[in-house]
């Protein structure tokens, strides 16, 4: 894995550069010197934050329920915002 480095003025000109590096290893963007952001290859993403599953996904059990299971709200009283 090769770790690479651009500032924000090059990833800015030239982004193609900085995906063709994340196929190599993380980008580290840098403003004034210090790391702003990361550019990660999808499968660098999906690897580190492991598998997108809910988390009632993740609570189902592999074999077929012989009832319905149902999740309660997570959010309970929650409403949307209301603009006037």
């Amino acid at each position: 894995m090769t770790v690479s480095f651009l500032s924000s003025r090059d990833f800015n000109r030239d982004p193609a550069r900085a995906k063709r590096a994340a196929k190599q290893g993380p980008v580290f963007v840098t403003e004034r010197s210090k790391p702003a952001l990361v550019v990660l290859s999808i499968e660098e993403y999906e690897r580190l934050a492991g598998q997108s599953r809910s988390l009632a996904d993740m609570l189902m059990p592999a074999e077929d329920l012989d009832f319905p299971m149902e999740f309660p709200n997570a959010m309970p009283g929650f409403r949307p915002a209301e603009f006037d």
